[in-house]
């Protein structure tokens, strides 16, 4: 049931938009492909990732009175999370957009990592293209003649990494200082913020990085691009580049 969910609603369109974007690229480079597929994906899920970082930049201009509702309930965490999501609620902020952008990303890059993990590409599986798919006449496997799609690559590995790093920094802004005005009692909340924030910063990077390496470089590819494509649309915002990081 679910693996017949997954081919219908994932394997099998990311595998025929490839085919077909293989076929109408004049080199047949399936890399190219896998970029102009993310193009794609990034253009449809344009609303949500423009909502999410508008609900990013909301929450940044209400963390200092964030802050203070932490320091006025710090002995009733029932009551201050039910302060910050009245709130969130007052001015419109929408705390959990990013998480929608997440969700949809991610079966994406299972689908790729499935496809060329089961070896999908070079040789089409006539079975699975779709009827007003044309099949292309080859598929190149060397993106850019340079790097095979089929198999691991540092240098997308590393890229991964480099632009998650940039792109988190961009979207979480600077580090914020704890309020001079934070009992003791609340440090313990103050260490696990800090916690948090330099594993999203910096451990999750290197998380994604690692495991980018571990399996065929399309997925990868998607992820570049998809991370280049967010950073670009933070710049042509203007909402990011303007702060210190």
């Amino acid at each position: 049931m679910i693996s017949n969910l997954f081919h219908a609603a994932i394997y099998d369109p990311l595998y025929n938009g490839l085919a077909f974007l293989v076929g109408v690229i004049p080199t047949h480079d399936i890399g190219l492909a896998i970029i102009a597929l993310t193009i794609v994906v990034r253009i449809i899920i344009f609303p949500l990732s423009d909502r999410a970082i508008k609900a990013q930049m909301a929450m940044k201009k209400v963390a200092p009175e964030i802050d203070k509702l932490k320091v006025k309930y710090k002995d009733n965490r029932e009551e201050q999370g039910k302060a910050i999501f009245a709130l969130y609620k007052e001015r419109g902020i929408h705390p959990f957009a990013s998480i929608g952008l997440v969700l949809i990303q991610f079966p994406v890059l299972i689908g790729l990592y499935w496809v060329f993990y089961a070896g999908g590409f070079p040789d089409i599986d006539i079975s699975l293209v779709y009827s007003f798919v044309q099949v292309p006449a080859s598929v190149n496997m060397e993106f850019l003649g340079v790097l095979d799609m089929s198999k691991r690559s540092i240098v997308l590995a590393v890229l991964a990494a480099v632009t998650q790093l940039i792109y988190t920094r961009l979207s979480m802004g600077p580090r914020q200082k704890a309020l001079e005005s934070t009992p003791v009692e609340a440090s313990l909340s103050g260490d696990m913020a800090k916690s948090f924030d330099f594993q999203a910063r910096y451990v999750l990077p290197i998380i994604i990085g690692v495991i980018a390496y571990t399996i065929p470089a399309a997925a990868p590819l998607y992820w570049v691009t998809s991370n280049v494509a967010m950073i670009l649309q933070e710049y042509a915002t203007g909402r990011r580049f303007n702060q210190k990081i």
